[in-house]
């Protein structure tokens, strides 16, 4: 998550100078270095969790059972189900660790559409504001991205299809959330908001120290600013 780290730091060293004017940099030098930052920083969130174990080791991230399934749980592993039910939390996670590639391209173009006004925005718009800007432009199309390849994993166990058949019916009586019927959304639902999360707790962090978490390419803009 270095790659994140730099690209926050530049966003903090970065805009000041564009509003102020100062320095030798241009507005051109200025935002492309803020986009080569955040590609790179997007490049590694991705990296990070679409790996073997990406979401399935980091307790922050992995996907629980859906609540339909949780409450049956303790009595199916009674019954002797519990290797079932361990391999679908497995597969719900291989699944998200599969989807989150096909976030890179969509990520590098939300970097690519950033104004300087969004820019200014993100740095004035709270801890989370960066976050904010990836979500409001990359959440619905990476859904429909993230879709299709976890449902082509989770439709191999019979679990999974038992599971949206009761959770189909019992949705209709307000029994399970509408999200949740489907496990196939559930999964999809949860791998965005473990990628959204990664890159939130790395904004928090860089802001609280952006000059010392600065990488190599923030420290060369920030040396320019101070001269």
């Amino acid at each position: 998550m270095r790659c994140i780290l730099r690209a926050f730091a530049l966003l903090v060293i970065c805009v000041p100078a564009w509003a102020a004017g100062l320095g030798n940099i241009t507005d051109s030098e200025a935002s492309g270095g803020l986009r080569e930052a955040l590609t790179q920083g997007a490049g590694r969130a991705v990296e990070m969790l679409g790996r073997k174990d990406g979401f399935l080791a980091n307790k922050k991230v992995k996907i629980p059972l859906p609540d339909g399934l949780a409450q049956v749980e303790p009595v199916m592993r009674m019954a002797g189900r519990g290797k079932d039910f361990d391999k679908l939390v497995t597969t719900m996670n291989r699944a998200a660790e599969a989807a989150v590639p096909e976030a890179k391209t969509l990520l590098v173009d939300a970097v690519k559409q950033m104004s300087v006004e969004d820019a200014r925005g993100i740095l004035t718009g709270g801890d989370d504001s960066a976050t904010r800007y990836f979500k409001s432009k990359t959440q619905s199309r990476l859904a429909e991205k993230f879709l299709p390849i976890v449902k082509e994993s989770t439709d191999r166990l019979a679990l999974a299809g038992q599971y949206n058949k009761l959770a189909g019916q019992a949705a209709g009586f307000g029994l399970v959330k509408n999200e949740d019927a489907q496990i196939e959304n559930y999964v999809t639902r949860k791998a965005l908001d473990g990628l959204y999360l990664m890159i939130a707790e790395e904004e928090k962090a860089i802001r609280r120290n952006p000059v010392q978490a600065a990488g190599s390419l923030a420290q060369k803009v920030f040396g320019l600013l101070g001269q």
